[in-house]
């Protein structure tokens, strides 16, 4: 399932979705600003990688973000330098920087609230296409209204739920009836206003609105440069496999932070299984991870049994079909179908990282510890509503074979509930008791 919520989630599209684009760099100036003074906070935390500045910052001005995930992006790119200021006001500035680590360009939106110091309101950053200019975008009366009725035909012709569609189109239209947009001019606050009144209703995380600035040509797929740079970006990022370790006790501990392509991402996984393959217990570290590809979820399943399993089920509500997905038959590694399984959670892990605990959980394959999960169960497609704006459309649901359930709304609650910093010791304290009694088990 793909993931989009947070900022954690927009860092990590940005990292695996990129497309590289060289730029000159050159000094800027930040205006002074309190979205100018957020912009020089955010840099200097970010570049420093220095996790006590980093968990600073997020304390003081960006409390919904995770202090773990932009230090895992932060290996990830090197940190950015920063090109230029698109365009700013007091509270709303768009950016544009480069990847200290690599050769991507990508730009930056960021609106904060007033006050000492200002909150960030939304962060974001999307990667150029190559040659891509960024265009000062006023929205007028007439954008507005090709925006919400290109909502309204996107969500009655895709969304899951038909009459969640309808509700979440009525009340966004009496907004538009009562005037509620009519003094938005930027397209970034448009996108960010209609996502919450669209969420309000339906409390789907995985739907949101965005606001491009620029115009890319329309495609049927990726081209063969496009998939290079993909996975270019796929290796640097170790395939968000962020650790790989025997903890004392013989216990496996693998941390890892997406669910990336499942062929290319293959190898990895089968050396991160064969490393633990020898363990007396296995802990999986999802409490940072936005989901990814199904398919990989039901890769890395797969190493945990050793008959076919049924793990979910997948209904397009367009298609009006069900697709099952079963644990794999064919390996290119040893199977870790013996050893206590524990998966580590915070309310962070959603989508298919959710996906991941719920089969496990439903399975009784797994021990989940941590946090409830952020509720997410819909996977989404993207669609253009009008010119410079896209709407990732929840068009599915997973449902648990048997009782036809899932996450949706509700998170993943784990067997163990305990902070999520407290999760992985709390883990380590559980599993000398698991691993004893499956030697009583066997005798």
């Amino acid at each position: 399932m793909t993931a989009g919520k947070t900022t954690q989630v927009l860092y990590k599209l940005f990292v695996f979705f990129l497309i590289s684009a060289g730029c000159a760099l050159a000094q800027v100036t930040i205006p002074d600003t309190p979205a100018g003074h957020t912009l020089q906070a955010w840099l200097d935390a970010f570049n420093s990688g220095d996790r006590a500045k980093v968990e600073a910052y997020v304390t003081s001005t960006d409390p919904s973000n995770s202090v773990d995930g932009m230090l895992s992006f932060r290996s990830q790119t090197g940190g950015f330098d920063l090109l230029s200021i698109e365009s700013s006001d007091p509270l709303h500035i768009r950016f544009r920087v480069k990847e200290k680590g690599g050769t991507t360009t990508a730009l930056g939106n960021l609106i904060v609230k007033s006050g000492q110091p200002p909150t960030v309101a939304t962060f974001g950053l999307r990667a150029l296409p190559p040659g891509a200019v960024v265009e000062n975008v006023k929205i007028d009366a007439a954008m507005r209204k090709k925006v919400v009725d290109g909502i309204e035909t996107n969500l009655n012709e895709y969304y899951v739920e038909p009459t969640v569609a309808q509700q979440m189109v009525d009340a966004m239209k009496l907004h538009a009836a009562k005037g509620d947009y009519d003094n938005i001019s930027d397209g970034d606050e448009l996108a960010m206003r209609l996502t919450k009144d669209l969420q309000d209703v339906s409390h789907d995380k995985h739907l949101r609105i965005d606001f491009t600035p620029f115009k890319t040509p329309e495609r049927t797929g990726p081209t063969p440069e496009d998939e290079a740079r993909f996975h270019q970006q796929m290796e640097h990022a170790n395939c968000a496999f962020q650790k790989v370790e025997i903890l004392p006790g013989n216990i496996g501990y693998i941390k890892f932070d997406g669910f990336m392509d499942a062929g290319f991402c293959g190898p990895t996984v089968n050396a991160a299984m064969a490393f633990i393959a020898h363990t007396d217990a296995v802990i999986f570290d999802i409490r940072q991870n936005g989901g990814g590809q199904p398919a990989m979820v039901t890769l890395i399943a797969s190493y945990l049994f050793d008959q076919p399993k049924h793990l979910i089920d997948i209904y397009n509500r367009k298609e009006d079909s069900t697709t099952q997905n079963w644990t794999l038959s064919y390996l290119p590694g040893p199977r870790l179908s013996k050893q206590p399984v524990f998966v580590l959670t915070s309310k962070r892990t959603f989508s298919g990282a959710e996906e991941f605990a719920f089969d496990l959980k439903n399975q009784k394959r797994a021990t989940i510890i941590g946090e409830t999960t952020g509720g997410g169960a819909h996977p989404v497609s993207g669609h253009t509503v009008a010119d410079y704006f896209n709407i990732g459309v929840p068009f599915a649901k997973s449902l648990d074979p048997v009782t036809k359930t899932n996450w949706e709304g509700t998170g993943v609650e784990p067997d163990v509930k305990v902070p999520a910093a407290d999760a992985l010791t709390t883990a380590q304290k559980l599993a000398p008791e698991k691993i004893q009694a499956g030697k009583s088990d066997k005798k």
